[in-house]
């Protein structure tokens, strides 16, 4: 696969979810929503995480870095598909394109890893609540946060190492609102076999493997959970519920779209909408949602802030 890079494209067409005026107004009216409510949401979890000590504990820490990333996904291919909503001829510049390739599996690998950190710690919390404290702390945070990071941008720069130097040298019609990779990898002008097997090994990796990690975890603290029957368990399994079900609600398009063979449906790209734009939504809603602690912190932080006014 050893080439120089022949490409002559400068841009890429994207060719958006419908042609349809009247769609996009709606899908433009709809997806604005949920925008909002994803940046506006994590932004609310990681202000009351912050602004409460009662939320000073490694389980917040990590909710509040899950939110940041979760902003950052909101951020690198949304608010453009929302603009081209009224551009009829919707471009992405090369750099841009690779750009958004970079950024996406970058937070999407540190997610990954993000969400074991955080089923570590439950586990820890709930199969062995009385070494806790001495097992995870401040530090052991900083560091799986560190690791996510680092393990997403690697991810990342696995697979940009190679698209980047693809010969693309005539067709530039994504059919996506964004530049996903195995769509802009089937525009190279040479057999990419090679490449789609690499990237199914890659991203097929990482994602089984880290959700077969959670399923397992999950499922003894879920056991352990079950054989205890106190407030105390009732509150962990709420807690669990919301973050199964973040998981595999995370994971599921995932695990689809790369494990899945290259080829593709017409219905996948509202299923990369999912992924894309709504799937950062679900830690506010879930979170806020299903979560005691959480409600309590805001109820206390509107409260807090109705009487600043008053």
């Amino acid at each position: 696969m050893a080439h120089t890079n022949e490409s002559v494209v400068s841009e890429f067409v994207l060719l958006g979810l419908s042609t349809s005026w009247e769609l996009q107004l709606f899908f433009f009216a709809i997806f604005s929503m949920v925008y909002m409510t994803s940046v506006l949401g994590n932004i609310m979890i990681i202000v009351i995480i912050s602004s409460d000590s009662h939320l000073n504990s490694p389980m917040y820490f990590l909710l509040s870095n899950l939110s940041f990333i979760d902003i950052c996904q909101s951020n690198f291919a949304t608010p453009k598909m929302l603009v081209d909503f009224f551009v009829e001829y919707k471009t992405i510049s090369f750099e841009g394109c690779m750009a958004q390739i970079f950024l996406l599996h970058s937070f999407v690998g540190s997610e990954m890893m993000l969400l074991v950190a955080m089923a570590y710690d439950r586990f820890i919390a709930i199969c062995k609540p009385l070494h806790y404290s001495t097992i995870i702390n401040r530090r052991l945070c900083i560091i799986f946060v560190f690791i996510s990071w680092s393990v997403g941008i690697l991810h990342s720069v696995s697979h940009l190492a190679f698209t980047v130097n693809l010969p693309f040298c005539g067709p530039n019609e994504v059919d996506s609102f964004f530049c996903d990779l195995p769509l802009v990898t089937e525009l190279a002008c040479m057999d990419t076999y090679e490449m789609e097997i690499m990237t199914l090994i890659n991203s097929g990796l990482i994602s089984l493997s880290c959700f077969l990690a959670l399923m397992i975890s999950y499922t003894i603290i879920v056991i352990t959970v079950w054989r205890r029957s106190s407030s105390g368990s009732s509150k962990a399994l709420s807690t669990l519920t919301a973050h199964i079900t973040v998981v595999i609600l995370f994971f599921g398009p995932c695990i689809y779209f790369y494990i899945w063979p290259f080829s593709r449906l017409s219905t996948d790209k509202f299923l990369s909408v999912f992924y894309i734009v709504c799937t950062p939504m679900l830690n506010p809603i879930i979170y806020s949602l299903r979560n005691e602690d959480v409600k309590s912190a805001m109820r206390k932080l509107r409260s807090h802030h109705l009487n600043w006014k008053n």
